[in-house]
C-alpha cells in the first residue's frame, strides 16, 4: 500500500508540472516587431526634421511654384502728341490668342479615355467637330491649318503665341470656338492717326509694343514706363489669398512734339505730289520756326504706313532729312557774301569783276554760265555768281571763311538728335587749295542733311541768333548765342529777296502777299571720279523778310525729264508750303503792294457802307 501511495504521488506531481509551463511575455517576434515600428517611426523624426531644420528650400519653392503668383499692373504706353494737342501715336486695347499644348494633348487623351468608357460616346463625331473648329481658327487668323496644329503638337511646351494683336471682335469668335487648350490675354498695340504723314518723325513700335523707329525708339523708355506688381498667394481654386508684396512701377509719359500736324500734313502733300510730277526718286521738306528752332514739320517721300508695315522696303522707312547728305550747291552762297561783309573786305556796294566769266585757280576752272562783268553782292546772289561767290571767298582768311561755315551749324548735328541724324560729310584739312576754298564756296565739298540746311536758314532768319533744333516742345526756351552781326544778316536777307523777284532764278518760289527770302541750290550728285548726269535740287528760304517767321528748305532727289534745275522744281513747292504755313500761323503780309491795295479796297468797301 505504501509503496503504491508513492507511485500514486509521484505520478500527480508529474501531471501538475506539465500542466502549469507558461511562456515569456518578451518573446522574441513581439520584440521584432516593436524594434521595427520604433525605427520607422525615428527614420520619419529625422526626416522630418531634415526637411524642415536642415533642408527645407526646396519644399518651399515647390509649394511656392503652387500658390506665389506675381500679376504685372496693366500699362499702356504714353501718347504722342502735336504742339496743339493732335494725337499722332495712341494705344488701342487688343488681344493674344496663345495656346497650351500639353492642355490641348491632355483633352485629346481624356476624349480617347471616355470613348473606351463609354460604348455610347460617339468618338468620330467628336473628332470631326473638333477638326471643323480647328478649320475656323485657322481661317479667322489666315493661317495654314496643318501648320496651326504642328505649332501645338508639343506636349511639353506650355505656352506657344498663336497670334498677336488680334482684334476684339475677331478674338470674340475664337472665344466663342471654345477649343481645349486655346487663350485670350489683353494686351495693347500702337495706332497712327496720321498715318504716313508723320511715320518718319514718329516712328512705330513692334509686336511687344517697344519702339523701333523714330519717337517712338528715342524716348522709349518716357512712353513705355515700367510695370508695376503684385505678389500673391492663391488657393486651389486659383483665388487671392494673401498679398506678400507690392512695387510701384512708373507711369508712362506723355510726350509733345513741336510738330504742327496741320503744317505736317500740307508740307507732305504738296511734297508728294511733286515727287510724283517731277519723276523723283525722292524728296524732304523742313519748316522750322525761326525764333525758337522749333521743327513744325518734317517729311520724306516716298512714306509708308506704319499702322501696316507688310512689304514696306526699307529705303521707304529711312527719315532722309536727317539721314541723307547732298552737296548743297549754290543755296549756301550767302556764306561767302556774309564773310566778306563780316570781315569788311566788302560792303553793300562794293562791284566784283567776274570778267571773263571763267578763272584758273591751280590748274582747275571756275566758271559762271555766262560773263556778268562787274557785278555788287546783291547781282551775285540774285545771278548765283560762281566766280563772284570764289572771289569774296578768297578775299577773307581760310580760317575766316571756315569758322562761318561752322557758326551755322553746317558741320555739326542739328541738336534735335533725332534717330539716325547725321553731321553731314566735311573733310577739314590742314591745308586748303584755292580751289577748293572756292567750291566750297558754291556748295561743293561739303555734304549736309536738309535738316542742318534748315538750322543755317533759321539762323539767318533771327538776325544771326543761333540756337539748337528742337523735336520736342521744350518746357523753357533753348540757350541761344549770336553768331553774325544783325545788321549782316539784314543785309544778306535783303539780297536774297531778289531771287524770288522778277527775273531772279527762283520766282516762282514768291509767296503772294509776303516777301520771301531764299536761293536755290543745284548740284550734280557725285559718282566714281566726278560727278554723273544726275542733280539733287534745293530751294531754301524764310518769311516774311521784315520779321522772318519760318524758315523752310526743300529738296528734290534725283527730278527726271526736262525741269532739273531748283527754281523751276523746288521752288514751286517751296512757295506752296510756305504760303499755306504763313496762313496757317496767321502771320500778317508785309509786302508793301499788296499791304497798299488791301488798304485800298478797305477804303472802299468803307465809303460804299457809308453811301449805302
Amino acid at each position: 500500500m505504501n509503496t503504491n501511495s508513492r507511485q500514486t504521488q509521484k505520478q500527480n506531481r508529474s501531471n501538475q508540472a506539465k500542466v502549469n509551463s507558461v511562456p515569456s511575455f518578451l518573446h522574441w517576434r513581439f520584440v521584432v516587431v516593436v524594434v521595427a515600428i520604433l525605427l520607422v517611426f525615428v527614420g520619419l523624426g529625422i526626416r522630418a526634421a531634415y526637411i524642415q531644420v536642415v533642408s527645407p528650400d526646396l519644399l518651399i519653392k515647390q509649394g511656392d511654384s503652387r500658390t506665389l503668383r506675381t500679376r504685372a499692373n496693366p500699362l499702356h504706353r504714353g501718347l504722342i502728341v502735336d504742339r496743339n494737342g493732335q494725337q499722332l501715336a495712341v494705344s488701342v486695347p487688343v488681344r493674344a490668342i496663345w495656346a497650351d499644348p500639353k492642355a490641348i494633348a491632355e483633352a485629346e487623351q481624356e476624349t480617347q479615355q471616355k470613348a473606351k468608357e463609354d460604348p455610347s460616346f460617339n468618338l468620330q463625331a467628336q473628332q470631326r467637330e473638333n477638326k471643323k473648329r480647328w478649320k475656323a481658327l485657322a481661317e479667322v487668323l489666315g493661317q495654314d491649318v496643318h501648320k496651326l496644329k504642328e505649332k501645338v503638337s508639343n506636349p511639353e511646351k506650355r505656352f506657344v503665341y498663336i497670334q498677336r494683336q488680334v482684334s476684339p471682335a475677331m478674338a470674340e469668335y475664337v472665344e466663342e470656338l471654345k477649343l481645349a487648350g486655346i487663350y485670350l490675354r489683353d494686351e495693347s498695340r500702337r495706332y497712327y492717326p496720321s498715318g504716313e504723314v508723320s511715320a518718319h518723325v514718329v516712328g512705330f513700335t513692334n509686336v511687344d509694343d517697344a519702339g523701333i523707329e523714330g519717337i517712338e525708339k528715342l524716348y522709349n523708355k518716357w512712353l513705355a514706363g515700367s510695370q508695376g506688381s503684385r505678389k500673391i498667394r492663391r488657393d486651389g481654386k486659383g483665388r487671392m489669398v494673401e498679398l506678400i508684396e507690392s512695387e510701384a512701377g512708373k507711369e508712362p509719359q506723355n510726350i509733345q512734339l513741336t510738330i504742327d500736324q496741320r503744317i505736317q500734313a500740307i508740307a507732305y502733300k504738296e511734297l508728294k505730289q511733286a515727287v510724283q510730277y517731277y519723276k523723283a526718286t525722292s524728296g524732304s521738306a523742313v519748316v522750322v520756326a525761326v525764333s525758337t528752332g522749333e521743327i513744325l514739320a518734317l517729311v520724306n517721300s516716298p512714306s509708308y504706313n506704319p499702322n501696316n508695315r507688310v512689304g514696306v522696303s526699307a529705303h521707304r522707312i529711312r527719315n532722309r532729312a536727317v539721314t541723307d547728305a547732298y552737296e548743297p550747291g549754290s543755296s549756301i552762297k550767302p556764306l561767302a557774301v556774309l564773310s566778306a561783309l563780316e570781315f569788311g573786305t566788302a560792303d553793300t556796294e562794293t562791284l566784283v569783276d567776274t570778267s571773263p566769266g571763267w578763272m584758273h585757280l591751280g590748274g582747275n576752272i571756275v566758271r559762271d554760265s555766262r560773263n556778268y562783268g562787274e557785278i555788287d553782292l546783291t547781282e551775285i546772289i540774285r545771278k548765283s555768281s560762281n566766280m563772284g561767290t570764289s572771289k569774296l571767298a578768297l578775299s577773307v582768311p581760310k580760317e575766316f571763311l571756315l569758322d562761318m561755315f561752322y557758326n551755322v551749324g553746317l558741320m555739326s548735328g542739328s541738336g534735335a538728335n533725332l534717330l539716325g541724324e547725321i553731321n553731314g560729310i566735311f573733310n577739314d584739312r590742314p591745308r586748303w587749295s584755292d580751289f577748293e576754298l572756292s567750291t566750297l564756296s558754291f556748295g561743293y565739298g561739303i555734304s549736309v542733311t536738309a535738316l542742318q540746311l534748315a538750322r543755317m536758314y533759321s539762323i539767318l532768319g533771327d538776325g544771326g541768333i543761333r540756337r539748337p533744333l528742337s523735336i520736342i516742345k521744350p518746357d523753357a526756351p533753348v540757350e541761344s548765342e549770336r553768331v553774325i552781326s544783325a545788321q549782316a544778316t539784314q543785309q544778306i536777307l535783303q539780297m536774297m529777296e531778289t531771287v524770288t523777284e522778277k527775273n531772279g532764278s527762283a520766282e516762282q518760289a514768291n509767296v503772294p502777299g509776303y516777301r520771301v527770302a531764299g536761293k536755290t541750290g543745284t548740284s550734280r550728285k557725285a559718282i566714281a571720279n566726278g560727278y554723273g548726269e544726275e542733280y539733287v535740287n534745293i530751294f531754301a528760304g524764310v518769311a516774311p523778310v521784315s520779321d522772318p517767321q519760318l524758315a523752310v528748305v526743300i529738296l528734290i532727289n534725283e527730278p527726271k525729264g526736262e525741269l532739273y534745275y531748283a527754281g523751276q522744281t523746288a521752288a514751286p513747292v517751296f512757295a506752296k508750303i510756305m504760303a499755306a504755313s504763313l496762313q496757317m500761323l496767321n502771320v500778317p503780309p508785309d509786302d508793301k503792294t499788296v499791304s497798299s491795295i488791301a488798304i485800298s479796297s478797305a477804303k472802299a468797301s468803307g465809303v460804299a457802307a457809308n453811301a449805302g
